[in-house]
């Protein structure tokens, strides 16, 4: 649709659906399967592009390609991806000999956030450079914001996203499209790699030294687009204090992605650039992506299971010096990043705050980039959690990440860490749907008795941080926080808060238990 009107107008959903209708009719390399079925009842189609197009994951199993997977307009004002996404599709599948494909099988969901899309208006995101005819919304049918949805799942499409690509295709990398309209600068692409430090940090190394910098580097000389690490001035009247992006935790998906060992691209085309530049921008951004993997696909598979291995090995074997980070500072780069600019100037208007403007004269800004996010305060990192009341939401929402949950069949004595909560504050605000809590409270050492049916989570496990993150009292993205604890640690009498019921196994122990399926 962006084609078609020479740049004016975004697709709707008739119109994605009617252009990979087309796809299939012209290319046997294109298999389409549903997503998810949206809050309003749309199918969200998943382009499967192999050749030859695998059937399914099994079908891999004795194949050396590897799973990439894009990702696009999850906020649905946000349209370049979609638009970009699309017409990479087609450009692949239409050549004589299509690219990338010997190494590579490439899964597209092209409009992850449907309902949104439909809510296209010109009013939308109006300080946004077109497309005239307007675009989506931000929230999905549930009025969700699905890039705060990592770890909660509550909206069907992050509900796909791990059941259908995470868990059944485990892509090595996903790319996920947006549109930042944050401070002015002229490279038309910005780009950000995992940040939470709980994942582990030699594929976050490799994506920031080595990538990222190759895929910039090759995005300028061979399809002249500038680009530059995602951010934000800190302070807009003296950008000379540094540059940084959004925070570590893993509710936005590519940080979740990386918690459970995967890489993942948090793409951000440029708003006040033209509609035009932003969706040719983003084409050819993917393009340079998939050049880079399909040259080092052995290399980025490689990392990828060594660090399997560790994270396995460390949750069956934990030692004192293995923990989890719970707060965060973050520091600068070694090395500073150079943003292409404007001068700024202040306008003071009486009886209310000074704005911010930007003028007509560019400036390049060499400045400290605020990126890497290092642990402030850690708790230990234990063998295994233990939950003594089986509650089926629990049971339910760990499962959805695919996290192994067993159950043991023979009560047992254990020595174990138990977190005593002295206080709990709900933040006054909703956000998402919640009143998000924060525990303050300490740790303390007990034996203590287990019944038939409790809860092991094991962190010796693919998902043993994610696990972790989910089920620490003190982390900032847990179940904790999100309420699903709520009726066990608030009596319904009383004022005192009661004992977190998550207990920290930390050396391994011979306990008679079984899987935990879904129903």
């Amino acid at each position: 649709m962006a084609e078609a009107s020479d740049f004016t107008a975004t697709s709707r959903y008739m119109d994605v659906m009617n252009f990979i209708s087309t796809l299939q009719e012209k290319s046997s390399l294109l298999r389409v399967e549903t997503l998810c079925v949206s809050p309003e009842g749309r199918e969200v189609p998943l382009l499967i592009i192999g050749q030859p197009g695998p059937s399914s994951p099994l079908a891999l199993n004795h194949d050396e390609k590897a799973v990439l997977y894009i990702q696009a307009n999850i906020h649905a004002g946000e349209v370049e991806g979609k638009e970009a996404s699309l017409m990479l599709a087609r450009d692949i599948l239409l050549q004589e000999k299509p690219p990338y494909l010997d190494k590579l099988v490439i899964l597209i969901t092209p409009i992850f956030n449907a309902d949104g899309n439909e809510k296209i208006n010109p009013n939308n995101r109006r300080r946004q450079a077109g497309p005239e005819k307007g675009v989506g919304v931000r929230y999905n049918g549930q009025n969700l914001d699905l890039n705060r949805d990592g770890m909660k799942l509550e909206s069907p499409e992050v509900q796909g996203l791990v059941k259908n690509i995470l868990n059944t295709w485990d892509p090595f990398l996903l790319v996920d499209c947006h549109t930042t309209n944050g401070s002015y600068h002229q490279e038309p692409v910005t780009y950000i790699w995992p940040l939470n430090p709980n994942g582990d940090l030699s594929l976050i190394e490799y994506m920031r030294e080595k990538m990222m910098p190759s895929i910039n580097k090759n995005l300028k000389q061979k399809y002249d687009v500038l680009s530059v690490p995602y951010g934000n001035f800190m302070d807009s009247r003296d950008p000379e204090k540094g540059w940084r992006p959004s925070g570590p935790q893993p509710r936005y998906l590519t940080n979740y992605i990386g918690l459970r060992n995967r890489m993942a691209i948090l793409n951000e085309n440029y708003s006040y650039a033209d509609y035009k530049t932003r969706v040719m921008g983003c084409y050819y951004f993917l393009h340079s992506v998939l050049e880079y993997c399909h040259a080092h696909k052995n290399e980025i598979t490689e990392l990828i299971k060594h660090a399997d291995q560790k994270t396995i090995q460390r949750g069956l074997h934990p030692s004192e010096k293995d923990t989890i980070a719970v707060e965060y500072d973050v520091q600068p780069l070694k090395e500073k990043v150079t943003i292409l600019g404007y001068e700024m100037e202040v306008i003071q208007k009486e009886g209310s705050r000074p704005q911010i403007r930007r003028t007509d004269k560019t400036k390049a800004y060499t400045v400290p980039y605020f990126t890497d996010f290092i642990p402030k305060r850690s708790v230990s990192f234990p063998y295994a959690y233990l939950i003594p009341t089986a509650d089926p939401e629990i049971i339910h929402k760990l499962l959805q990440h695919g996290i192994l949950v067993e159950k043991l069949t023979k009560p047992a004595k254990l020595e174990v860490e138990s977190f005593r909560i002295s206080e709990i504050t709900g933040a006054q605000r909703l956000y998402q749907g919640h009143r998000m809590n924060s525990v303050k409270g300490e740790y303390t050492l007990e034996e203590k008795e287990f019944p038939e049916g409790t809860l092991f989570i094991p962190t010796g496990q693919l998902l043993g941080n994610v696990a972790a993150y989910l089920l620490e009292p003190e982390s900032d993205d847990g179940l904790l926080v999100w309420n699903f604890f709520d009726r066990y640690v608030v009596p319904q009498w009383g004022r005192a808060p009661l004992s977190y019921p998550v207990h920290k196994l930390m050396k391994p122990a011979n306990l008679v238990k079984e899987n935990v399926r879904k129903d």
